[in-house]
């Protein structure tokens, strides 16, 4: 069993962060795993994008030309993964940052408005674990508990304030029905 993710979008949407949370999850789960940033110099606005590849058995490369899944945050990124998701594969979307709806039918697409659910929680900058949490709950290699666990980890010391907000922010996402 491998999976791949890509997670793309603009410097400063937690992309990133949301990919060490799967690395994490992965981790409390005895699996594999690769994270692996790219990002320009900019530090907000730019793009930033992160692989994580999920295995039970030795992974040859962080490197990945087909993901099962994809969580887009922005139109940018929309436009420049979409078409590399795999037939069967994920494609998570934030519909609140889009201007035209997917275009494929051989994926599982979930266009969900990320950024209004965030803002209702308290903060639009918690739309990426809006993400995170509908991907977690239509993908059969990641779950809930191990998210909300990998979560704790992430937010450690004094970002652990925001664990309970990222928790909810995960379980909207996970209830998501469009």
């Amino acid at each position: 069993m491998q999976n791949e993710t890509i997670i793309a979008g603009f410097g400063g949407q937690g992309v990133l962060f949301i990919g060490k949370v799967m690395a994490y999850a992965a981790l409390e789960n005895d699996l594999e795993v690769t994270w692996f940033p790219s990002y320009g110099p900019e530090m907000r606005g730019g793009t930033a994008n992160c692989t994580v590849v999920i295995s039970d058995e030795e992974i040859g490369s962080p490197q990945v030309q087909n993901p099962r899944a994809a969580i887009v945050m922005n139109q940018p990124s929309l436009d420049k993964f979409e078409d590399l998701v795999m037939p069967g594969g994920y494609l998570i979307v934030n519909s609140s940052l889009m201007n035209r709806s997917t275009k494929r039918k051989d994926i599982t697409t979930i266009e969900i408005p990320a950024t209004e659910i965030a803002e209702n929680i308290g903060d639009k900058r918690y739309a990426n674990v809006v993400m995170l949490g509908a991907l977690s709950e239509a993908a059969d290699f990641l779950d809930i508990p191990s998210m909300e666990k990998a979560l704790k980890k992430g937010l450690s010391g004094k970002k652990s304030e925001f664990l309970d907000v990222n928790k909810k922010a995960l379980e909207q996402g996970a209830n998501y029905k469009p």
